[in-house]
């Protein structure tokens, strides 16, 4: 093979007869275009995480202004309660069972529950505290014997358990099981 300039390789045609200046200029827009485009997109997703966060702020800000709106009438009603006592005992007690209803129709509105359990009912670690135990004749081991305080529920989640008092099973048959004579001596 010869060196010719006739055996040499031409080099590549430029595409469609534009220029490598004008190809390089384009590929450089298309860059900055890319570049644009990922700037914007990268300043819209910090201007929603801002916004989020201000939504956040403000849920935990806010968050309770129903449940306080609607207690407004209940404060009302006990200032008027306490302006009217002056004149009757039984107006005083009539503008606090009313204040109560409202209090309780403000509750139901929030999705608030009273957990007041009956006597009897057995005892449920997740709604009950027990404050004490007693000696129950009649009662079943574990049973609520008295309640001390109602509780509450905000959905599913216990604001308060009721606190009450349990029932305890008798050691010994009944016997004081604190007694010496229950001791087995050898």
């Amino acid at each position: 093979m010869s060196d010719t300039p006739d055996s040499q390789p031409e080099s590549a045609p430029v595409a469609a007869g534009k220029s490598l200046d004008a190809l390089l200029a384009e590929a450089q827009a298309r860059i900055d275009e890319q570049k644009d485009a990922w700037m914007r997109a990268l300043a819209e997703a910090e201007n929603i995480r801002k916004r989020a966060q201000a939504d956040v702020a403000a849920a935990h800000k806010f968050g309770v202004e129903r449940f306080a709106e609607g207690l407004l009438p209940v404060m009302d009603s006990l200032e008027a309660a306490l302006t009217a006592a002056a004149d009757s005992p039984q107006a005083l007690r009539d503008g606090l069972e009313l204040t109560l209803k409202q209090l309780r129709a403000g509750f139901q509105r929030a999705n608030m529950d009273e957990i007041a359990p009956a006597a009897g009912e057995r005892f449920d670690p997740h709604k009950h505290q027990a404050m004490g135990a007693v000696d129950a004749p009649g009662a079943a081991p574990n049973s609520i014997v008295a309640v001390m305080l109602k509780g509450y529920r905000l959905h599913d989640r216990i604001l308060r358990p009721a606190l009450v008092t349990v029932a305890k099973a008798l050691e010994n048959g009944g016997e004081n099981p604190i007694s010496d004579s229950n001791l087995n001596t050898n």
